[in-house]
């Protein structure tokens, strides 16, 4: 029997909204907006001194569903080089980690496998650099650490990818049974004319539906727009 899942990435750009504020609850009601199960997000904490979190844990346990997967690297961080995957409550993390990715800029990845209502998945929350070159080698990593996984199950990488082709550094997935899957331009907010953010899955997972969320809060909140998808795994 299968199970319906609804996923979303979302790059926040720590917070900070068309308007230059930094505003943590628009996010947060972006995020309630969504209604997502799992949900990638990037660019989380800040990126200098003690990388303090632009949505603090306090204000996502009081105000939204979800609980961050368990990194636990700085104090007052709740990623991994701005990478965190949020939870609806409820779902069973079995396994967590982070990516180490060969990186011109700071760049990381996040892995977790997860229990949702019984079923298998593993989820990876990216963000990949500027440069093509590195942005390939990158793709190569996160590939080369699902296949170190000791356990096969269906798969969802989603993030933002910097990547406007779906050719380039995308390609490398076409060899590893993972597709992309259909969503629409993400980058920029006020006119989004780039596929910057991605959603990509295993071929045992069926997508049902995919989009971006456009909101009033959504078009603030962040200069990209979220994506979702819902699929079918088990």
């Amino acid at each position: 029997m299968s199970h319906a899942v609804k996923i979303a990435t979302y790059n926040i750009r720590k917070a900070v909204g068309l308007d230059q504020r930094r505003n943590p609850e628009r996010i947060l009601s972006v995020l309630n907006e969504i209604d997502a199960d799992i949900v990638a997000l990037q660019e989380v904490d800040r990126r200098f001194g003690a990388r303090v979190s632009a949505l603090p844990l306090a204000m996502l346990a009081a105000d939204t569903p979800y609980v961050p997967v368990p990194l636990n690297f700085r104090p007052a961080a709740i990623g991994w080089h701005g990478n965190v995957i949020l939870l609806r409550k409820g779902i069973e993390v079995r396994h967590a980690q982070p990516i180490d990715m060969p990186t011109l800029e700071p760049r990381g990845a996040v892995m977790a496998e997860l229990s949702v209502s019984g079923h298998s998945l593993r989820v990876i929350g990216v963000h990949l650099d500027l440069s093509g070159l590195w942005r390939r080698k990158q793709i190569r990593a996160l590939l080369a650490a699902v296949d170190a996984s000791p356990r096969y199950m269906p798969t969802v990488m989603m993030g933002d990818f910097n990547q406007w082709s779906d050719k380039g550094a995308l390609s490398e997935l076409a060899f590893h049974h993972h597709r992309l899957v259909q969503t629409p331009k993400s980058f920029h907010t006020a006119r989004p004319v780039a596929r910057l953010d991605r959603i990509i899955v295993s071929h045992d997972v069926r997508v049902t539906a995919a989009d971006s969320h456009i909101s009033a809060f959504s078009k603030q909140a962040s200069d990209h727009l979220p994506l979702w998808a819902t699929i079918e795994i088990g």
